[in-house]
């Protein structure tokens, strides 16, 4: 009979070929790496998709903003030229000359008489 200092070299070593040996097959290395997945191909293709579509998006936004930061400027030059045209009607209010020569819009009152709605039943 073997002795017990042999055994028990011999089951650590089993051991160790038992489970190196599930390692090696559990990591599939007779699979080839050549098979491509379909659906990460589809999904590669979609993303491609995506950002194409999201180029395209990124230029509609900013020849939009484009133009509105034109017709920004344009309102931004109008309200300066009523705020001068106010200030200006109003240094000349402080002069003491009349609201007619400033050229501003007259306001007219109108009073109508009142809307009459009678119903028969």
């Amino acid at each position: 009979m073997a002795s017990h200092a042999g055994r028990l070299p011999g089951l650590a070593l089993a051991l160790l070929a038992f489970f190196v040996l599930w390692a090696a097959v559990a990591a599939h290395p007779w699979t080839s790496a050549a098979t491509k997945d379909p659906r990460l191909e589809a999904l590669a293709q979609r993303e491609r998709r995506l950002r194409a579509d999201a180029a395209l998006v990124q230029k509609v936004v900013d020849r939009r903003f484009a133009t509105y930061r034109v017709a920004l400027a344009k309102r931004r030059r109008e309200i300066a030229a009523a705020q001068r045209r106010a200030s200006a009607a109003s240094t000349a209010a402080a002069a003491g000359v009349t609201a007619a020569a400033v050229s501003a819009p007259s306001v007219r009152v109108v009073t109508l008489p009142p809307l009459v709605i009678t119903r028969t039943s």
